[in-house]
């Protein structure tokens, strides 16, 4: 089993989209193990954001991802990772794949509705700054044996 976050941004919080993106990791199977709403600080941002910080577009996004709540998720299952990331889609929402999040709900490149741990690395680090391990939850669904193999 991996873990990765997801953020559901200020944007998919606004346009009301948190249930049926939620939906879409549900119906793939995945467990999410943790989950809450916040309002991203300025440091929160910052330590999130890091390696992006001295660029000349963070301050721009970091007004946007404090500028509303967002949905803080730890999504578990086999190659968790990877399988967010595809659900996901193309960074920019305008060049993301029909059948993807961001191609069928978003409408901006800077506005692309959640956020996904890129690698095990990135995901390991994420995590740790939105949840401690006592938030978490994990669990076998009852309908696991009709969700994968029992050698997956």
């Amino acid at each position: 089993m991996e873990r990765t976050l997801v953020l559901l941004k200020p944007d998919c919080v606004q346009r009301r989209l948190i249930g049926r993106i939620i939906s879409r990791f549900e119906d793939k199977g995945l467990n999410i193990i943790g989950m809450k709403m916040i309002r991203v600080t300025q440091e929160l941002a910052r330590k999130h954001y890091a390696e992006h910080v001295h660029k000349a577009w963070y301050p721009s996004l970091e007004e946007f991802i404090t500028s509303g709540p967002i949905v803080a998720m730890v999504v578990e299952g086999p190659e968790a990772i990877r399988v967010v990331r595809d659900m996901v889609g193309a960074t920019n929402a305008l060049t993301a794949a029909p059948g993807t999040i961001r191609g069928d709900f978003g409408c901006s490149r800077q506005m692309n509705l959640v956020h996904a741990s890129d690698g095990p690395e990135s995901a390991a680090r994420e995590l740790s700054i939105f949840f401690r391990e006592e938030e978490l939850c994990p669990y076998t669904p009852t309908i696991q044996s009709w969700l994968r193999a029992k050698d997956e």
